[in-house]
């Protein structure tokens, strides 16, 4: 399969291109990138042979790009997400992506009938949360052996070795929106906005101890309800608090001084750990993603860029052949995933009778 992915100088898109070049069924890897240097720096770290790097605006010129591609990994901001589906579909090659909070991930639902049309599949938000966390949600809710009420998210990292000045697990202005947009929960069926940064609460995260939340904005709320009946959702986010501080502080920055803060942020250290839970009802799925030491790379990053490797191998093998616009949740058997994420360090569990 030929593959290209967009955003290739970012902080996920190594681990997707070192994942996809030791992958069999990846021929070729297509490193784009706004920054040509970066896309080919990582070319050459991360790809081997198989890859090759241009330099593309996703708002312009993509489409030309994907000539003879198969599937498009759009690791870019989730801004251009909609043009580079548009893309896709002038190409017709198949797409996926890390996510589109929700606003945006609403929006590019309604391509649904023209992927179908092009008997293309555009998969969206195929990363740790959202993508992991929908297919986990599919195994608790067959656990469970019946539609939930309630339908949590909680997602945790941690850099057990941080480098010395701010650093960010993925693209900061992500992070920001994050933080800043108001963030969506289901209560009675109904979407619900909160305020930004409303507390979560404590949590147990597993490995990383007892954590405290923020609720946040992401598009696990917009496609749950409908694809597992719930009528409660919520997404809580726990980062270290140092960084959470520092965040809270960039929220009311200029766009300039956001802008800044990203070229002079440091990437993570390779020693990152990362933890996501999905309960429904009183069954939970936990998922521990760990640092890959061969490939130099933290299990945060990893975390993000499995899943998303993964599907490209699930789509080559025909195992995963539908075709639209879909959440994971609606196409991705956790029977097929899970084996894939298990072989990238990330480790999983199944509880019963698990407190909220």
């Amino acid at each position: 399969m030929r593959v290209a992915i967009l955003g290739a100088g970012g902080t996920i898109a190594p681990a997707i291109v070192r994942d996809l070049a030791e992958s069999e069924e990846a021929e070729r890897l297509l490193l784009l990138d706004l920054d040509g240097e970066r896309a080919e720096a990582v070319a050459k770290i991360h790809g081997g042979p198989k890859a090759s790097s241009r330099e593309v605006d996703a708002r312009a010129g993509l489409a030309s790009a994907l000539d003879d591609v198969d599937v498009l990994v759009n690791s870019a901001s989730y801004r251009v997400n909609l043009a580079a589906m548009r893309a896709c579909l002038e190409a017709r090659c198949n797409y996926l992506d890390l996510g589109g909070l929700y606003h945006v991930t609403a929006k590019q639902l309604e391509l649904d009938g023209e992927f179908r049309d092009a008997g293309l599949l555009a998969l969206l938000g195929m990363g740790s949360s959202p993508g992991k966390t929908n297919v986990m949600g599919v195994r608790a809710v067959r656990e469970l052996g019946r539609e939930p009420r309630t339908m949590d998210v909680l997602a945790a990292g941690r850099d057990l070795d941080p480098p010395d000045g701010f650093s960010v697990p993925y693209a900061l202005q992500t992070l920001i929106d994050e933080l800043t947009l108001a963030p969506m929960t289901v209560r009675d069926g109904k979407p619900v906005e909160l305020e930004p940064l409303a507390p979560g609460g404590p949590v147990d995260a597993g490995p990383l101890g007892a954590a405290d939340t923020i609720f946040t904005l992401h598009s696990e709320l917009l496609t749950f309800p409908t694809s597992f009946g719930c009528s409660e959702c919520s997404f809580r986010l726990s980062l270290h608090p140092d960084l959470e501080d520092r965040l809270r502080e960039l929220s009311t920055a200029s766009e300039q001084e956001i802008a800044a803060a990203a070229r002079s942020a440091l990437p993570p250290s390779p020693n990152t750990v990362s933890v996501h839970a999905v309960d429904a009802d009183e069954v939970r799925v936990t998922a521990v993603t760990r640092p890959v030491e061969k490939w130099g790379l933290g299990g945060g990053v990893v975390s993000t860029a499995a899943p998303a490797a993964a599907a490209v191998r699930l789509i080559a093998r025909g195992a995963l052949d539908a075709t639209g616009v879909l959440p994971p949740e609606r196409c991705v058997e956790p029977d097929d995933l899970f084996p894939e994420l298990e072989r990238r360090n990330c480790s999983f569990e199944v509880e019963v009778n698990v407190p909220s």
